[in-house]
């Protein structure tokens, strides 16, 4: 896989301006284990910037968007200065998808770009780190949590409980998206996400096949009764494999993933977070 840079590949180290109480957020790429650049933004949040010593009170949160997202998109920033209320906020492009590097291999060695993320964070001050991650960054941040550990907590919004699924229009449109050429052209030039031709191989841990692996740490899944990609099943099978260490919310009248997910969610979502991640 490449792992030159997209767009502009100049290093941005903007940093938190105390002389003029203003928060300013960090900006970087970060290297993933495999060699791929991954545009990334550091939020102190209004709770933490305010406080001393922030890193020993609030957690950070490291946010892992949805497919075809990107850490500009207006609906990430949303999410981003919703959590940033409870504590420090970390943002990242997947690989693939927006101005990061490399080739987007859909939810597979994403792994390794969230895990960039969580050491950037940890790297920052913060002993306290809590996941969250929609949709497709739902099954990476359940994942990495199984397999690199490191976190303190997960949120697991609108994620599928297994691969391959085909079950309703939207899924069946992303697989034509992902697996013809002519899909990922329209990926490239449509929606700012550059997909890997390669089909998996081997075949990633599944999600549910992850879930067990995560206790202790607290789990949160979350998912909409509305949501038109991942019918309940998903979340039902998620909080079955999970067992006595998950909790599940449905969510009446959601819809799927960041653009569904009200003011209000991401609120409760945030004060479970700071409660669970001690």
């Amino acid at each position: 896989m490449s792992n030159s840079r997209a767009g502009h590949g100049a290093r941005s180290t903007v940093r938190p301006n105390c002389e003029t109480g203003t928060r300013t957020p960090l900006r970087t790429f970060l290297p993933t284990a495999d060699g791929i650049s991954i545009d990334s933004v550091y939020d102190p949040g209004a709770v933490v910037y305010n406080s001393s010593p922030p890193s020993a009170v609030h957690p950070v949160f490291v946010i892992a968007h949805g497919f075809t997202g990107d850490v500009d998109r207006p609906h990430v920033r949303r999410v981003a200065d919703a959590f940033a209320r409870h504590g420090a906020v970390v943002t990242f492009s997947f690989r693939g998808h927006g101005r990061s590097g490399g080739r987007s291999t859909v939810g597979d060695r994403e792994v390794l770009d969230l895990d960039a993320a969580v050491r950037w964070a940890r790297s920052l001050g913060h002993p306290r780190v809590v996941t969250v991650g929609f949709s497709m960054g739902g099954s990476v941040v359940l994942r990495h949590a199984a397999l690199h550990r490191g976190v303190d907590a997960v949120v697991s919004v609108s994620a599928p409980a297994r691969w391959y699924y085909r079950g309703t229009a939207p899924m069946r449109r992303l697989h034509w998206l992902i697996t013809r050429p002519e899909g990922r052209l329209v990926g490239r030039y449509g929606f700012r996400t550059r997909i890997h031709h390669r089909d998996w191989d081997p075949v990633p841990l599944s999600p549910s096949e992850a879930v067990p692996r995560i206790a202790p740490t607290p789990l949160l899944i979350v998912h909409g009764d509305r949501d038109g990609y991942f019918p309940l099943d998903h979340p039902r099978m998620l909080a079955a494999a999970a067992g006595d260490h998950g909790e599940l919310w449905l969510e009446p009248g959601m819809g799927h993933a960041e653009h569904a997910a009200g003011d209000g969610l991401l609120a409760r979502i945030g004060d479970w977070a700071a409660a669970r991640a001690g």
